[in-house]
């Protein structure tokens, strides 16, 4: 059928139509909720074993707000309560924030409280810290202050001191690119001080590594390794070991 000039028009204008339209993105959700569940050879935190060197499950949640607030919660099994006397085999960690980008930089302020359901210890196992990070390409530097009395176990102030806080403080400088489809580079040192209160105890600051790498593997599921570990092992111990560990991660 020959079509006539005003038809063509009208063709071109309703192919134009459709195009625009699958050109035009998504309008962005108010929120986004991911969840994600793993299992790793041994659960370090600051390079020290929470697992003593064993394997473990873990797995949280993540609200995300399109303004940049977010609010979170993650939990792992863990071990070393019960080597300290208490009772709690589950790490429970909550936190919030907000997140923003000013130029090139990335930022990142919150609150993160670690919670162990009944631990039983004295001083107690439950520690809450602010933290803020920066971000620019592939290097991130973030602080935590912790501002709970207690640190870890730790006690944070002396009888009759009236500090509230323990003012102990974790430096952690990070490093992580892709350097080929799916392959990521990541590379981590920290330094963790302690309040004068705790090293008057004999406790040391001591400083942690983490080298390594993470597969992706597609669909939100990724493989991870990485040697891993921290010094002052004369005070810590094994559980600062360097190890290999390598971790298997599916976000839904």
């Amino acid at each position: 059928m020959k079509l006539t000039s005003r038809s063509l028009i009208a063709s071109a204008a309703l192919l134009a139509s459709v195009a625009s339209l699958a050109q035009t993105k998504a309008p962005e959700p108010d929120y986004t909720l991911a969840y994600n569940l793993g299992a790793t050879t041994d659960y370090r935190y600051r390079g020290i074993s929470q697992t003593r060197l064993k394997p473990t499950v873990q797995g949280g949640i993540d609200f995300s707000h399109k303004s940049g607030f977010y609010l979170g919660a993650w939990g792992s099994g863990i071990k070393w309560i019960k080597d300290g006397g208490g009772d709690a085999s589950v790490e429970l960690d909550l936190y919030g924030g907000y997140k923003a980008t000013v130029g090139a930089i990335g930022y990142d302020l919150g609150v993160l409280t670690y919670q162990y359901p009944s631990n039983k210890l004295n001083p107690s196992a439950n520690t809450t810290e602010l933290y803020g990070a920066a971000t620019m390409g592939p290097f991130t530097a973030k602080y935590s202050h912790t501002i709970s009395k207690d640190y870890f176990g730790f006690a944070g102030a002396k009888a009759g001191s009236g500090l509230k806080g323990t003012n102990s403080g974790y430096l952690n400088l990070a490093f992580a690119q892709e350097v080929a489809p799916s392959i990521t580079v990541k590379a981590s040192v920290g330094f963790t001080r302690f309040a004068s209160d705790i090293k008057d105890l004999g406790v040391p600051n001591y400083m942690d590594y983490s080298v390594g790498g993470a597969y992706d593997f597609g669909s939100g599921l990724s493989l991870g390794a990485a040697v891993v570990g921290a010094n002052k092992k004369a005070f810590f111990g094994h559980v600062n070991k360097s190890r290999v560990i390598v971790t298997l991660t599916k976000t839904l």
